[in-house]
Formats: structure tokens, sequence, C-alpha cells
């Protein structure tokens, strides 16, 4: 039998916990480190199977590695390789964020589409298109990615037709070898994108911008070596948030920048909770029952993040009156509602929209972890519920979470990994 989670619910969360760093910034920025061309130390990345597979692929491709706790030293001063396995390549859907930096530091790559998380048809499309204004020649043979710059790679002005993360990350690692000065308009805005400027600018390169819709990278700065700290994982606070809120517990999450959890608090704040924001640290204490929240639409950063989505939608299950979901970004986000209507939440789906009438408490049930966000929702369920919940496909929330029963057992939830 495969590993699972066994959460006994109805326990209030309640204490104080750091939280991890971020996945989706450490993944780009482990990438980036293929650029120096020397050794670059990064902190606080978190202890997760895709942190692992991303360290993977950069030893793979000649890069030495040495890991010690949250700190990941990458030598890339002898990396030679331009091409990642399949094997490789399906453990993480993030790995699409290496083509850039391979590109970038060897004029060619070779590897298939990436695996993870099937939500839907994620904008690959927008990735190459990029590149090829670029000057980047991509062939796609039998589910492989053939890319080559036989005339170099040219600093262009890029619209973007959604502000893709993606696409967004891609094209900056790309542009700091460009020859000239490469412009991103619709450029995704999300935290991440501001953490992997600041790395590569502690590198050497020169990105004006991130964080705002328009991005502009001055190419051909020679790169070299830094040590940097990767930013904390806004996802898992908010997860952390609405478990404690699902509990009617009270916790603090230390090491967190505010600032990322504005789109989520005000949700917070509607459903009942008393929200304190500190000096990177907030607060929430929750009332004996939540309170509806009239409408939820995920949008790009600054707007309600996607992955927020399901646990937050997993909080409101035990809340006073009906709550209403958009989802706009991925079309197969509402995964999750089958578990916890397994588990007593009334949940109706309608295309893009989830309406979700409270009730007064869930029930443990047997329940599958669908995706990486869609298992945190079933386990923020889970806690809140009456009974045993036991949660399969783990690995799913392993991807995204660290240590995820050691941090919420500290917070008093019962839960267990089984074996």
């Amino acid at each position: 039998m495969m590993s699972y989670f066994e959460i006994r619910g109805g326990k209030r969360l309640n204490g104080r916990i750091k939280i991890q760093g971020a996945k989706n910034s450490a993944l780009p920025v482990l990438s980036a480190a293929l650029l120096s061309n020397e050794q670059c130390v990064i902190h606080n990345c978190p202890e997760l199977t895709d942190v692992a597979a991303a360290a993977d692929i950069l030893s793979h491709l000649g890069c030495g590695i040495n890991i010690e706790g949250n700190t990941i030293t990458v030598d890339s001063s002898k990396a030679d390789g331009y091409e990642i396995s399949d094997e490789l390549m399906t453990k993480m859907r993030s790995s699409i964020v290496f083509l850039g930096a391979i590109i970038a530091r060897f004029g060619r790559a070779v590897m298939s589409f990436p695996g993870g998380c099937e939500l839907g048809p994620r904008p690959i499309d927008i990735h190459l298109s990029s590149l090829r204004q670029m000057g980047v020649v991509i062939d796609e043979e039998h589910g492989k990615i053939i890319c080559s710059a036989p005339n170099g790679i040219s600093g262009v002005d890029i619209h973007l037709p959604i502000p893709s993360v993606g696409a967004t990350e891609n094209i900056m690692l790309t542009a700091v070898a460009a020859n000239g000065i490469t412009t991103i308009r619709n450029a995704a805005r999300e935290p991440e994108i501001t953490d992997l400027a600041d790395f590569l600018n502690m590198c050497g390169a020169r990105i004006i911008g991130a964080g705002d819709s328009i991005v502009t990278v001055l190419g051909g700065r020679p790169l070299h070596g830094c040590e940097f700290s990767v930013i904390p994982d806004r996802i898992v606070a908010a997860t952390y948030l609405a478990a404690c809120a699902a509990t009617g517990g009270r916790i603090t999450i230390d090491d967190v920048i505010p600032s990322h959890l504005w789109p989520i608090i005000p949700v917070l704040a509607e459903a009942g909770c008393d929200v304190t924001v500190g000096s990177g640290e907030v607060t929430v204490l929750a009332p004996e029952r939540l309170r509806r929240v009239k409408q939820i639409t995920t949008m790009a950063y600054p707007g309600f993040p996607t992955d927020a989505q399901p646990p937050v939608m997993a909080m409101l299950t035990v809340a006073e009156g009906t709550s209403v979901f958009i989802e706009n970004v991925f079309q197969n986000r509402y995964r999750h509602t089958a578990g916890l209507s397994r588990m007593g939440a009334k949940l109706k789906v309608e295309g893009r929209v989830c309406i979700v009438e409270g009730v007064p408490s869930l029930y443990g049930s047997a329940v599958d972890a669908t995706d990486l966000r869609g298992g945190a929702a079933i386990a923020v369920a889970g806690l809140a519920a009456k009974g045993i919940t036991r949660i399969s496909r783990i690995e799913h929330i392993l991807r995204g979470y660290e240590k995820f029963d050691e941090v919420l057992s500290a917070l008093g939830a019962d839960i267990k990994l089984i074996n």
C-alpha cells in the first residue's frame, strides 16, 4: 500500500509556525543558477519532491549539487548538458522553466513536454512563441521540444496574450543572454517573478520593472555566482491560515511577507476571522463558526490566487451561508470538489462557477488527493471534520508542502503519516 495521511478531525489549531520557502520561487531560481557559470548558494529552499527533481535536473546537466537542509549549493562551472531526459521532465510540471536557462547557457536545448498536476491546458505555446520571437528555432518531434539559436538570441519587444508566470520567467532567463534589450509587456506580476529578477540581478544581470506589467531586460551582461535566500511561500501560508479558520483556531505564521497575502486577508476577514498583521507575521483568530464569503474570483496576481482557491473552498464548506467561487485560471481546478462532497460538503459546479452551501459539519472519509492544492483542500476539510479522514496519493501534497504532517502536528492537529 502507498503512504497516506490519517487525520482525526475536530481539533482546533493553535500555536505558531514558520513558513517554508516558496516552491514556485525556488524552482526558477535553481534553474537560473545554471547561467552563472560559477557557484550559487541558495537558502530557504523547501525540502520537497519538486525541489529534489530540480536538483536532479541540474546534476544531469553537469552541475555540482550540494544539499544541506534548506540550502542548495549549485556549481554550474562544469555544466555541459543541454538535454533533459523524459524521466526527469515528467517529475514536475515546472521543469519547463529550465528551457530558457539551457538555451541562454548553451544556445540549444532538448526536452520533452513537462509533467505535474493535470489542471487542464497550460499555455506552453506562449513560452515557445516568445522564444521564437527572440530568434530561437524550435521543432516539436515525437513529444520532444528541440531548440537551437543558430544566429544567437536577440532582444525584442514581446507582448504576452495573458500574464503567464512561466512564460515571463522563461523569457527573462533567455533574455539575460540576448543581444540587446528585451521588453516583456503584460508580464506576470507575481512575487516569484520579482524574486527571480532579484536573484538574476545579484548575479550581475540588469532587469528593471519586475513585479509590474512591463519588464525590461538588458541582455549580454556577464553573470557570476551569488548567495541568495528564497522568499516565503504565500500559498502554503494561505493553506495553514485556512486550516486554522476551518477548525476555529488561533495561529501565528512567522517568516512571511504580509503584502504577499493581501489577496487572502480580506477573505479571512469577511469570513469572520480577526486578522492581525505584524512585521513578518500574520495572526488569525477564527470565530466559533465562519461566515460565508459572498464571492471569490481567482485572477493573476495581485488578484486572488488560483492555488489558494481549493483550501479556502474547503474552509468555507463549514461556514454559515453560501459562498460563490469563480475560477478564471485553470479549467480543471475543481477536481477536489468530489472529495469534499464525499465528506458531506454541499457543492454545485457549473463550468467556472462553484457554489458552496455551508454545512454544520463534515465527516471523515477515505479520499484521494487529486493534485497538489486539491490534496491540501482535503486535508483542511479533514482537520475540520468529525471522525477520521484517510488521504491517499499524498505524493501530490508532498510536492508543495514541507513536513506537512509535522507542521500541522505542531499546531495541535491529530495527523499521522502512515507508510
